[in-house]
């Protein structure tokens, strides 16, 4: 039995492919082993997963934002290996996990817009060149967090039209402090942002609304995408970012000389498919 994950700090998308082919489908709650220790991570393998599948794994897949070797990677290999004797374990990045699921065994450019931002060239076996995300700081452009940093400073400087302005207050009830709060003092501040993506989705065709969204995915096209041979590999996305606002970064895509590729909302199908045809 192969056994993938694709895991997020909220939740982890597990699938199960049995000996005969056929694949199970589970959820958990997420998995960081930056911030979790070896028991909490082996509590949710032993609770969740063995009464589902057993513990008859062969080989285990782990997807997961800033899994990129080292200590994180080292105790999830001890982990999977305590609670899945015999198993073997390759734990891996985010990025990996987008670029198998969208490009397969091919070579191609393959984007994440979720909460956060990557992007990278595959050469159909590893990653090739990786421009770095730099976070929701310092990049992440056209991601969850950063659209709703950019709404959040137009709404904190006045400059979100009356009518967006006065339904953001009555939906959210924030004020200046409040939000300085949730983004300097209190954990997860990019989650907080990106929380505001179905409000933005909402007025997606308002003027001011409609040039957010397309200055940021042209911002993410002009510094990350143009370090990549564009002109002979479309443009792969996966992530919510990308799936609901696909018309729109489309657009984009087109205007900026490129060509746009496969968009998926979510990477653990194609790695299922990417799996289950490694040779």
């Amino acid at each position: 039995m192969q056994l993938i994950a694709d895991s997020g700090s909220t939740k982890v998308a597990w699938r199960a492919i049995l000996n005969d082919g056929s694949v199970k489908e589970i959820e958990t709650e997420g998995i960081n082993p930056v911030f979790m220790d070896d028991a909490d991570i082996e509590k949710i393998l032993t609770d969740k997963l063995v009464p589902v599948i057993g513990n008859k794994v062969d080989k285990v897949f782990f997807y997961g934002a800033g899994v990129v070797g080292g200590e994180p990677s080292a105790k999830l290999e001890r982990c999977f290996a305590k609670v899945f004797p015999g198993s073997t374990c390759e734990a891996v990045s985010d990025v990996l996990a987008a670029a198998r699921a969208l490009c397969g065994h091919k070579p191609g450019i393959a984007c994440i817009l979720g909460t956060g931002s990557n992007s990278c060239f595959y050469d159909g076996e590893g990653i090739e060149k990786n421009v770095k995300a730099g976070g929701f700081i310092l990049g992440d452009e056209a991601s969850g967090a950063y659209l709703g940093k950019r709404l959040i400073s137009d709404f904190i400087k006045g400059l979100l039209p009356d009518a967006i302005e006065k339904e953001f207050v009555k939906r959210y009830n924030l004020d200046y402090m409040g939000i300085v709060q949730k983004v300097y003092r209190e954990q997860l501040p990019s989650r907080f942002l990106a929380s505001f993506s179905p409000f933005i989705n909402e007025f997606k065709n308002h003027p001011h609304m409609a040039n957010l969204l397309k200055s940021s995915f042209e911002e993410f096209l002009r510094r990350n995408i143009v370090h990549y041979d564009y002109k002979k590999y479309p443009v792969n996305f996966v992530g919510s970012i990308a799936f609901y606002y696909k018309d729109i970064l489309e657009k984009a895509v087109n205007a900026a000389g490129m060509r746009m590729g496969i968009v998926l909302k979510g990477p653990i199908d194609g790695l299922v498919d990417y799996h289950k045809n490694v040779k």
